[in-house]
């Protein structure tokens, strides 16, 4: 994988973090989209040389293809985008406004169609590339108090299988992760506030314990190399067995 350029949005903490750096340590140049300056080159120095900061805001939609361009002509290819920025909000759904709906849409779905969309015209002339979205538990099944992630979210999952139906034919594969709850500092902190959501949690996960970040970017790694070269279009939930527990 050592001649490989990849994308990762949302690269500089959390599941991105730990994907970024599963490439870097296998060789594969990895650009990292942060909004955040300080903290996305504090990550590159942690993830070495392989690393690239890129300091971009997303919901820049207009500004996209230039970011694209940007980054086709230092690396001169593009090989691997893996889609995992996003944001959140958690509020009772009869509280939610027009603009907070349309906010986390905007970030969750619109962004992941525009980079898609540059990175495919790309790809397409050399005939490869994989793309990975990330989903989400709240996809799978009704999660109270956050209507407009698991409205972009399932989206994600719907755009997966029509991005894979009409890439195929140029040997782009677009397959989608579906992390379960796992444990980041945002996610602990969380649950650690809410005792009665975490035992939820664990008590219908069959393996009885939240994932780790680097279980999230193992299936990812797995789903862009040539292990996975027939699988597409895939949601591929990594999650201890919750979606299907009891």
């Amino acid at each position: 994988m050592d001649d490989k350029i990849a994308i990762i949005t949302g690269g500089n903490s959390g599941l991105g973090f730990a994907t970024a750096k599963k490439f870097c340590d296998t060789g594969i140049t990895t650009y990292i989209i942060g909004r955040n300056k300080e903290k996305t080159k504090t990550a590159c120095e942690a993830l070495g040389s392989y690393s690239r900061p890129v300091i971009f805001d997303l919901n820049d939609i207009e500004k996209i293809p230039s970011l694209v361009s940007d980054i086709l002509a230092e690396a001169g290819h593009i090989d691997i985008l893996v889609n995992n920025a996003g944001i959140n909000m958690k509020k009772e759904f009869w509280e939610v406004t027009d603009t907070e709906f349309s906010q986390i849409m905007h970030t969750n779905v619109l962004s992941v169609f525009a980079i898609s969309r540059e990175v495919v015209k790309q790809m397409k002339e050399q005939q490869s590339g994989n793309i990975v979205n990330i989903s989400s538990m709240a996809a799978q099944y009704g999660i109270p108090k956050v209507i407009a992630y698991t409205a972009s979210k399932t989206a994600i999952e719907g755009m997966t299988r029509s991005m894979a139906v009409d890439l195929s034919q140029f040997g782009i594969r677009v397959n989608c992760v579906a992390p379960g709850f796992i444990r980041t500092n945002m996610s602990s902190k969380a649950l650690d506030s809410d005792p009665e959501r975490k035992g939820k949690v664990l008590s219908r996960t069959p393996m009885g314990s939240l994932g780790e970040p680097e279980d999230i970017a193992e299936a990812i790694f797995h789903l862009v190399s040539d292990q996975a070269k027939y699988t597409n279009g895939v949601v591929l939930p990594v999650d201890g067995g919750n979606s299907i527990g009891f």
